[in-house]
């Protein structure tokens, strides 16, 4: 399970993305707990309410839980790994949230924390919180018996095309795959000696290198977006230099802009154009398929709670009628029979639990096998 983390502030901004539907499919908030509200908005208020009280501004702990795509993984082993991780981070018993988004036939996690401590107003510290995760995270591979990749095993071997919540963010921005960018961009420095074989090789791809007002080397789409290069590929800015020189040689940010206004975007403009409009096209079918198949999953998904929220209400009776009261009651009590049925209550209701759990299990694990079919058909 790949776990990546931050500490941040932002509540708002944080809550209104957990909970985006534009860009997923499906949106479960499974836990809000240790706060007063018991809704996710009126939780990310009070953690920055409580913060307000403190010095410290970064007062979220914020971690994405993404577990192989290959796997259908049960909702305990991700509270499994959200209890490992507080107790190794020292955030047992701060307030934290759980949120599931399901996309493109994938589920994952978000799980977020409150750093402030409420007696003492002082925020939690998380010394090297990156290599705490990073263990974890194989600690996790190996319980559940999953491939561990290549990037766990030898740091050089991992994939170029993972990317952070920003760069995601920012090539959305430029209509842009993040995945795809990064490793286009990666083989374009592969496969260059110098800076000007590396600028041919991204020009031949539709982007420009340039000198950044901040970030050295950089890359422009033809939309005017900017990539830093040494942020994209992993590289340090000096390693960047080395290699293709000093930046200043450039056309800084603005000149790269006005040249491919007036020398190139005429040009690729006609092209561009069709070429997105010849995708439209063919993924219209598709996308509506999509919004079928979301629709359907999401009423199958709400006549289950629904059907199971009857059946707990049901067995729930049924287990309160077997305590008698009164008379009968303290003479229960007295013989021992009211422990022995409490027990028996306390058994059903657990394993009632277990069985919901499983049955919604085996359900969304159906419904993302289906939603990945056709994920393969839209490539």
């Amino acid at each position: 399970m790949i776990l990546k983390a931050s500490q941040r502030s932002g509540a708002k901004q944080l809550g209104l993305h957990l909970l985006k539907t534009e860009e997923n499919e499906h949106v479960e908030i499974h836990e809000v707990s240790g706060f007063v509200s018991d809704d996710l908005m009126g939780a990310m208020k009070e953690a920055h309410a409580l913060s307000l009280g403190t010095k410290c501004k970064q007062f979220l702990f914020s971690v994405s839980l993404n577990p192989p795509s290959t796997e259908s993984v049960r909702t305990e082993v991700f509270e499994r790994a959200c209890d490992v991780i507080e107790e190794r981070l020292g955030l047992v018993g701060q307030p934290r949230m759980i949120v599931f988004h399901e996309k493109e036939g994938r589920r994952h996690a978000h799980a977020v924390w409150s750093r402030i401590d409420a007696e003492t107003m002082t925020a939690k510290p998380l010394p090297f919180f990156k290599r705490m995760l990073y263990t974890i995270a194989k600690e996790l591979y190996l319980e559940n018996g999953w491939k561990m990749p290549d990037g766990f095993r030898d740091a050089k071997l991992r994939d170029p095309r993972n990317f952070t919540l920003d760069e995601w963010q920012q090539a959305k921005r430029a209509d842009l795959d993040a995945r795809e960018l990064r490793a286009t961009v990666q083989r374009c420095w592969d496969s260059s000696d110098n800076g000007p074989a590396f600028a041919k090789a991204l020009e031949e791809r539709g982007l420009f290198l340039a000198q950044g007002d901040r970030r050295g080397h950089v890359a422009l789409t033809v939309d005017g977006e900017v990539f830093s290069i040494a942020k994209v590929i992993g590289k340090r800015t000096k390693e960047v230099v080395a290699k293709l020189g000093d930046p200043k040689s450039l056309r800084s940010v603005s000149d790269t802009v006005r040249f491919i206004g007036e020398a190139v975007a005429p040009r690729l403009s006609r092209y561009i154009s069709e070429a997105k409009r010849i995708a439209h096209n063919a993924m219209k079918p598709l996308n509506e398929r999509k919004q079928v198949m979301k629709d359907a999953h999401a009423q199958e998904r709400k006549l289950l709670a629904e059907k199971q929220r009857e059946r707990h209400l049901s067995e729930q009776r049924a287990r309160s009628a077997r305590v008698r009261t009164g008379a009968k009651g303290v003479w229960d009590i007295m013989t021992g029979r009211y422990f022995k049925v409490r027990k028996q209550n306390e058994m059903e209701a657990f394993f009632g639990l277990q069985r919901d759990r499983a049955q919604r299990h085996d359900l969304i694990s159906a419904q993302l096998k289906e939603r990945q079919a056709l994920q393969q058909e839209i490539g």
